[in-house]
């Protein structure tokens, strides 16, 4: 049954002047423009997913979005901006007399108002005022399809799609919606509630909420297909133990879904090889691993852009500042929804991403780089000063035989690839094998080769992968720089190496630098440079003052992770945790 408000819908074809003159391009307008428009529009239904017109087409008409949105799509076929209701599109291609220069398809199911080349011409090009806002509209647009091409276009409308019958929609519903009602209001449109309603129906529900959840079908339904067509993004709940799409690989695999990212169910921990599985029968799709109430709210941060992402830098022992830096955040109520970083900091933040708590952190890296030196399985120095035997049996030991993809938290690391000369950003494969390559230092452990490749420290090309990071979109990103001080000094005058008895036979107390100090701080100093930049993209950048330590000095354990809990909170106190919470908890009411 409709309610009061159903009811008292304005219908725009009973009243197409107070639709026109409510329009920025008319409002204002002579009452005789307006009225002159009136006489010449036409009415269409667009379904969702139909294409409007096609990049290269002629320009012969204007349209006006009355109810439903639009997709602008790049000749890549991506999503570039979206036309919502009360806008218009078309209409810069009748002003230049070009053909058009995108594609756009509908969104979801809309209605249309359409003026004609001719009557554009004749009742708008002649006026000049009509002009001026015509090209502040045209200006504005672009303005916006900038900002929404740098950064992924925030779902309002999500559509909640159960793969297998035997999953609980009802629950599942519940815990996102309440998830979701902590960033503003949200309306749950089920099929017996939406009926048999127009588009513009459901576009009232979207213009009085911030939020609208459509809980689908199991199955290939109407009801499925209209959920499909009204959602910004479709979240497919599968359980982490299956791994086959069923009904939906033929939808994912024709374009049917615009949008949609995996939510993994998993009773108790995440089922091995669980994201690799769906992976296989969706391409490409991202995926969540869902557990509880929490992991629900990181994904609901991650898909409307509230996150927190966290990025570790390479900085060998002076790394161990991180785990006090993530002590710091974690008081400080400051959720970390994502993890990346390079060498020592990739090794740091996989401890994140699989979830270990502080005390965790600490007993497992002092029992690995404290309790024994990883670099002390040295051998014949024809690649490497020692084999990196023991580093690999210590992420493995450490890590386990886990998949980049099977971590709780979203998660990557970088390396350097000597084959291609680029950085190579790793988020699937075995974990232990790619940070192995994260942290192999140049001259000390050994390459890792894969594939025919040549894979060697990060920190050789991108000391703070912030970069990367950024370009998720998913929110805020804060980056901790532990390796940009001074490394090492010396107070020696010399052009060439002293004899042997010199070096070990004689008192002299003066500071010279060893082979491993020289290799690993050489590995790091090209990335210098780019470093700064990618400084100033974080949100919040944390540097730890950490001139008292040395890159290879392994008991300095505790020293340095109390420096970084107490440069973290400093930072945190001088208003960086009121403009992150802006971000991962704003106020719905502002």
């Amino acid at each position: 049954m409709d309610t009061e408000d159903d009811r008292t819908q304005i219908d725009p074809r009973a009243n197409p002047w107070a639709m026109l003159a409510a329009l920025p391009l008319f409002s204002g307008l002579p009452k005789s423009v307006v009225d002159e428009a009136v006489t010449g529009l036409e009415w269409l239904s667009l379904p969702g997913g139909r294409t409007l017109f096609e990049a290269g087409s002629p320009a012969d008409a204007v349209y006006f979005v009355v109810s439903g949105c639009l997709g602008v799509y790049g000749p890549g076929g991506e999503l570039i901006g979206r036309i919502a209701a009360g806008e218009t599109v078309g209409e810069m291609g009748l002003i230049v007399s070009r053909a058009r220069t995108a594609s756009v398809r509908s969104l979801r199911d809309s209605e249309l108002a359409m003026l004609s080349a001719a009557t554009f011409e004749r009742v708008l090009l002649g006026h000049p005022e009509a002009i001026l806002r015509l090209a502040r509209l045209s200006v504005n647009r672009l303005v916006d399809r900038e900002r929404e091409h740098t950064h992924e276009i925030v779902p309002r409308t999500i559509a909640l799609v159960p793969l297998d019958p035997g999953i609980e929609l009802a629950s599942l519903a519940s815990q996102f919606v309440r998830a979701v009602g902590r960033l503003g209001r949200v309306e749950v449109v089920g099929r017996q509630r939406a009926g048999s309603h127009s588009p513009r129906w459901f576009h009232e529900r979207e213009s009085q909420n911030d939020f609208v959840v459509y809980p689908a079908d199991a199955g290939d339904t109407p009801w499925t297909r209209l959920c499909l067509r009204q959602a910004d993004v479709a979240l497919l709940a599968a359980r982490g133990t299956d791994g086959d799409a069923g009904w939906m690989r033929p939808l994912w695999q024709d374009g049917g879904l615009r949008r949609a990212e995996l939510l993994l169910l998993h009773e108790t921990g995440i089922a091995s090889g669980a994201a690799a599985r769906w992976q296989a029968s969706l391409p490409g799709i991202r995926h969540h691993h869902v557990r509880g109430a929490a992991d629900f709210e990181r994904v609901v941060r991650l898909l409307t852009g509230r996150a927190v992402g966290l990025v570790l830098s390479g900085s060998g022992a002076r790394g161990f500042a991180h785990l006090g830096v993530v002590r710091a955040l974690r008081e400080h109520g400051v959720p970390i929804d994502l993890v990346g970083g390079t060498s020592m900091g990739g090794i740091l933040a996989a401890g994140v991403a699989k979830d270990w708590d502080d005390a965790e952190l600490v007993e497992r890296f002092r029992r690995c780089f404290v309790d024994t030196n990883p670099l002390s399985d040295f051998t014949l120095p024809l690649v490497s000063l020692v084999s990196g035997r023991k580093v690999g049996m210590l992420l493995r030991r450490e890590l386990g035989d886990i998949d980049i993809e099977d971590l709780p938290l979203p998660f990557f690391c970088v390396s350097s690839n000597l084959t291609t000369g680029r950085i190579a950003v790793h988020q699937r494969g075995p974990l232990w094998r790619w940070l192995r390559a994260s942290v192999a230092i140049p001259g000390v452990l050994p390459p890792v080769f894969q594939g025919g490749e040549v894979f060697v420290d990060g920190g050789a090309m991108n000391n703070l992968p912030v970069d990367v990071m950024r370009a998720s979109g998913r929110g805020a990103v804060i980056g901790v720089d532990c390796g940009m001080d001074r490394a090492f000094t010396t107070d020696v005058e010399s052009t060439e190496t002293p004899s042997v008895w010199k070096l070990f036979g004689g008192r002299s107390k003066r500071r010279r630098p060893n082979i491993l100090q020289i290799l690993w701080r050489a590995g790091m100093v090209n990335s210098a440079t780019a470093t700064s930049e990618r400084r100033s993209q974080s949100d919040l950048l944390i540097t730890p003052a950490l001139e008292s330590l040395d890159l290879l000095d392994w008991k300095g354990f505790r020293r340095a992770i109390d420096i970084g809990y107490r440069d973290a909170c400093e930072r945190l106190a001088n208003g960086a945790l009121t403009q992150l919470r802006k971000v991962y908890a704003p106020d719905p009411l502002s």
